[in-house]
């Protein structure tokens, strides 16, 4: 069953909590690509001080062969390597949302900051097709763990929304069943393409 929308996964830097959620979702069948709204690819370093930064559209392969370069140890102890390994597996290389000229049905976003960059950057573009995207956040802290619970709630609300006849007339009810089941609060806008 391939979807009848597209979805977009958001997160900072398309490394982490999008990319969890898309290779979900991808392994469902749903038509998904993922997105990061930062400046660059930021990974953790060393210390705080010391961030891994990479452009967008460096390839996965190239970051973890960069990062098992610099400590191996270190960024497997992390779980960077197998994050990136896992994100290897799903698309070539992390991409900005702002650069991305397809259009989506349902864009999820993980924090509420890229949400409010998500919404900027559409509202900023001329708006030719008249198509609405529906714009949905899920808080979800930036760590393995949170990105891995908060998959699987980013795979059932896009089903609820799938098994809508119409989004917009339905999208209420799936964000507060997604609420009962979960727990976890979203918060929705609409734009335009």
């Amino acid at each position: 069953m391939v979807s009848k929308n597209r979805y977009a996964m958001v997160c900072a830097s398309n490394m982490n909590r999008s990319m969890e959620a898309h290779a979900l979702l991808k392994k469902h069948e749903f038509d998904v690509g993922s997105y990061g709204v930062g400046s660059h690819v930021k990974l953790p370093g060393p210390n705080q001080k010391s961030p891994n930064s990479y452009s967008f559209g460096t390839p996965y392969k190239e970051i973890f062969a960069d990062l098992a370069k610099k400590d191996s140890d270190l960024y497997t102890r992390n779980g960077l390597l197998r994050m990136v390994q896992r994100n290897m597996e799903v698309k070539l290389a992390p991409e900005r949302f702002q650069d991305c000229r397809e259009a989506y049905d349902i864009i999820v976003t993980f924090e509420e900051r890229v949400m409010d960059q998500v919404v900027d950057d559409l509202n900023r573009r001329p708006q030719q097709l008249f198509r609405p995207a529906l714009v949905v956040n899920l808080d979800v802290k930036d760590s393995h763990e949170e990105a891995a619970l908060a998959a699987p709630h980013a795979l059932r609300l896009c089903t609820l929304v799938e098994a809508a006849e119409e989004w917009e007339d339905e999208i209420e009810a799936a964000v507060e069943q997604l609420f009962l089941e979960t727990g976890r609060r979203a918060i929705y806008t609409i734009c335009f393409y």
